[in-house]
């Protein structure tokens, strides 16, 4: 018998010895929770905006420092899920963009841009446990990952054309890394959600699991593939997959920005973003 400790409890319980691990807590936020597995080294970063993690700006740079620290503490790999049993993340805060004031929008977009080309570009292997509907923004922040594993009965895709949005060329360049241009066309132009398997038929998700327990052992295993592999090497490789996107919107981040904020402040986007807004109102009700 050997001694677990629980450095997020502050508990020792005499466990078996193949179960010994030990998890421990990197950072943690109102929004977000990062633990990393001693045994593995492998990062857990768990995103807690109740009720369905939408992204706002707050929310964004807890998960840019977040995937920063897992860096920095040279975690072996960075697993993302949720801490909801029915959303992963609803995609971006609509009240971030619906009669938005000038300088908060642009601190709310810079701020995405900045998680998408960290999470992107990082040099650890990472993985997402999809265990929630993921639409929109939760679809670009699991595309954005390296590997996917999705739980059945939810939804996944890039549907900002049914709001009157257009998806940016990044988004647009997270869908066309995973899926064939043709299919990556269709389903953004028709703002498709994919169920589960049809998600895994399309290769939008790697593997399909019953539970976020199963999604995160999954992950694991994904991470577990690059561990005999020389992870300089494995960066490199990477980053030489990834690099064009990455320079495309680091060059042109100021005129993304002008291009969102002018199509957000539309006066038709936001005719249709109210109401959208007073929809779900009424659904809620």
């Amino acid at each position: 018998m050997n001694i677990i400790r629980s450095a997020r409890f502050g508990a020792s319980t005499l466990i078996p010895k193949n179960c010994w691990s030990v998890v421990r807590s990197i950072s943690s936020t109102e929004l977000t929770k990062l633990e990393v597995n001693d045994k593995t080294g492998i990062a857990v970063l768990t995103l807690n905006r109740p009720p369905v993690n939408s992204l706002n700006l707050e929310l964004l740079t807890d998960i840019r420092n977040s995937i920063k620290d897992a860096e920095s503490n040279k975690c072996k790999g960075l697993i993302l899920t949720s801490s909801s049993n029915s959303v992963f993340s609803a995609g971006l805060d609509f009240l971030e963009m619906y009669q938005p004031k000038e300088e908060r929008l642009k601190s709310f977009w810079t701020a995405l841009q900045s998680t998408w080309m960290t999470l992107y570009g990082s040099k650890i292997p990472t993985a997402a446990a999809i265990n929630g509907h993921a639409p929109a923004g939760g679809c670009l922040l699991a595309t954005s990952c390296e590997y996917r594993v999705m739980l059945p009965k939810f939804t996944i895709g890039l549907n900002e054309t049914l709001i009157g949005i257009v998806a940016p060329n990044w988004f647009m360049n997270s869908y066309l890394n995973v899926l064939p241009r043709r299919v990556a066309e269709l389903a953004l132009t028709q703002g498709k959600m994919f169920t589960t398997a049809e998600a895994q038929q399309v290769g939008l998700v790697d593997d399909v699991v019953n539970t976020k327990e199963e999604a995160i052992a999954k992950c694991e295993e994904f991470i577990g593939l690059f561990k005999k592999i020389n992870p300089y090497a494995r960066a490199l490789t990477k980053q030489q997959f990834r690099i064009n996107h990455l320079q495309e919107l680091e060059q042109n981040r100021e005129q993304d920005l002008q291009a969102f904020t002018a199509a957000i402040t539309n006066p038709s986007t936001q005719a249709a973003m109210g109401a959208y807004l007073e929809n779900l109102k009424k659904r809620s009700k």
